[in-house]
């Protein structure tokens, strides 16, 4: 029996009372921490994000963007976006903190990491969860842009083997003509156009194809360049990374091939939804993780005697 000197205790709670935070921290980076929290009224997990407003207090484009991104989550609804719960200003400490979805297994990069042996068709699984969420972003009206999609950016249940698109702080809501303009983004998985600062939804799905080089090698893109410089010029340039040369099978390389093509050559998420090369991956399978279908091997029954012989 767990008394309550031995349980965990909350180090902060939100304004309602719903929400505890504990003191573990899930990830960090250079605009927030994450950590572990608890919704009491649901009786689940949750992530709890903080971000120190004083560290930007000089920087109104960095906060405009981190309350955007607020504004932005509690505006989507898909099974494949983490969920938003809610947000608040802490006034005294100048803190936002706003309650999210929390994945169990991390990010996919670090779960891809940690289980190397993995086959193609769980990866294609994968994939198409990622796309399912991309397809949402760019069909969404207005259109949305993550601008920032890496491994390192998608969450994974993994005992289901679900994942989930995250982390829109970079993201771009976009009018009509589906055109952005800012330079944002993670070096490697920057598409060429993107430096140009003039680009579309189309970039998310060239560093879609760079996440299926990612998964499918477990070598990071670009990785060869050392500095962003060089980074910036070889993609610019329109050389593939080397780890391209690490992919065997001529499908998968071929798909990747498709996705870091010319933008208006680069199929939509809706169109690679439909490839061929997703045909193995059943729709059921892949949303429920559906094990009905698993036959229990037949073991001849015994007596006890007999199995006391």
């Amino acid at each position: 029996m767990t008394t309550d000197t031995e349980s965990e205790v909350f180090v902060e709670i939100d304004p309602t009372r719903r929400y505890g935070r504990y003191d573990e921290l899930l990830g960090s980076g250079a605009v927030k921490k994450v950590y572990r929290g608890f919704d009491q009224e649901s009786g689940i997990e949750v992530a709890w994000n903080q971000v120190e407003l004083g560290d930007f207090a000089n920087d109104r484009g960095m906060t405009d963007r981190i309350f955007a991104e607020v504004r932005l989550l509690e505006s989507l609804k898909h099974e494949k976006i983490i969920e938003f719960f809610y947000a608040w200003v802490d006034e005294e400490h100048n803190r936002l903190n706003f309650i999210t979805e929390v994945c169990t297994s991390g990010n996919l990069r670090d779960y891809r990491n940690k289980h190397r042996h993995v086959s193609l068709k769980a990866i294609k699984k994968w994939l198409k969860q990622i796309l399912m969420g991309l397809e949402y972003l760019h069909t969404h009206d207005p259109c949305i842009i993550h601008r920032d999609l890496n491994c390192s950016n998608v969450f994974v249940n993994g005992h289901t083997g679900e994942v989930k698109i995250g982390d829109l702080g970079l993201a771009a809501i976009v009018g009509k003509d589906h055109a952005a303009h800012s330079i944002l983004g993670t070096p490697e998985f920057m598409a060429p156009e993107l430096y140009d600062e003039d680009y579309t939804e189309m970039v998310d799905i060239y560093s879609f194809g760079l996440c299926v080089l990612e998964l499918v090698t477990l070598e990071f893109p670009y990785l060869e360049c050392g500095n962003v410089a060089r980074i910036y010029k070889t993609v610019t340039s329109g050389k593939r990374p080397q780890a391209m040369n690490k992919v065997k099978d001529p499908v998968v390389k071929q798909f990747i091939e498709r996705c870091l093509g010319q933008p208006r050559n680069r199929p939509t998420a809706s169109e690679l939804l439909n490839d061929p090369f997703f045909d193995e991956i059943n729709d059921d399978d892949d949303e429920n993780n559906d094990n009905s279908n698993y036959v229990i091997p037949h073991f001849r029954s015994l007596r006890a005697e007999d199995m006391i012989k």
